[in-house]
């Protein structure tokens, strides 16, 4: 074999080298950072579920079949469930997929004449998406008792309109929501994001903390609310609910959203 045939091998072998090289360096990136950023979510959760107990007894519920979801071969959900004293159903999901970790925290009041709080946050390598939002599954959102809930959670709104805002598309149940925080920040903002999840847990339970339990007849009114909202979800969509209808199917998606999620049949009677 010529010297220029040999170089021209050597050339071919090199490629492919440098090749996995880059595959191995990138996939070392993304473990390094994957490990970090489960890390920062799992604390975070960790200390939210702690401030949480401040104000009420939080007892886990068993999700059955529902404590790990996997989506797409690729995401596993895994799912908790608690019941908040006087409150109402706590889900909390968490996910790894390498690139991307995220936590959704969703407290559904059923005692109390209280918004539901739904939170997600994204970890994706070194850039963060934080999301609150605060939807009036309530009777009357024009009463003075209610007037002074939201009043209360808009001055946790207000704390964090330094950092940059996320646009989001319109949806149907826009209509329900009055508060709502859709923020991005960096792996350097990660104190301030956890304050956030933090702040809106306490806002949330510091608000119902002095308000009235429901009587028998609000609290079937107000079930009927949240499960309208449910059975909306899973009629007209929404962007994690679409996720599972294609993967689980409609039948489980709404099984798993009654049963854990929402909760809504836990407090049936």
């Amino acid at each position: 074999m010529s010297d220029t045939n040999v170089k021209k091998k050597r050339r071919w072998l090199v490629v492919p080298a440098v090749i996995l090289l880059i595959i191995c360096l990138l996939g070392g990136f993304i473990a390094v950072n994957a490990a970090k950023n489960k890390k920062v979510m799992n604390d975070t959760v960790s200390q939210a579920l702690d401030v949480l107990s401040q104000y009420a007894k939080v007892t886990p519920v068993d999700p059955g079949e529902y404590k790990q979801i996997k989506v797409y071969g690729l995401m596993k959900f895994d799912v908790s469930q608690y019941d908040v004293e006087n409150i109402g159903n706590l889900s909390v999901m968490t996910v790894n997929m390498g690139f991307m970790q995220m936590s959704s925290f969703v407290i559904t009041p059923y005692e109390k004449n209280m918004p539901l709080l739904s939170m997600d946050f994204m970890y994706i390598l070194g850039n963060r998406k934080a999301y609150s939002e605060f939807y009036d599954l309530v009777a009357d959102t024009s009463s003075d008792e209610y007037k002074s809930v939201l009043s209360n959670i808009r001055q946790f709104e207000s704390k964090y309109s330094d950092m940059s805002d996320v646009e989001t598309s319109p949806a149907w149940y826009d209509k329900y929501l009055t508060v709502a925080l859709h923020k991005a920040g960096k792996r350097s903002d990660d104190a301030k994001i956890n304050d956030m999840f933090l702040d809106a847990v306490r806002c949330f339970m510091e608000t119902a903390e002095p308000l009235p339990l429901l009587s028998d007849e609000e609290k079937a009114v107000k079930l009927e609310l949240t499960q309208e909202y449910c059975d909306g979800l899973i009629e007209k969509g929404g962007v994690s609910t679409d996720v599972f209808k294609k993967e689980l199917g409609e039948e489980t998606t709404r099984d798993f959203f009654n049963k854990v999620f929402f909760g809504t049949e836990r407090y049936r009677k």
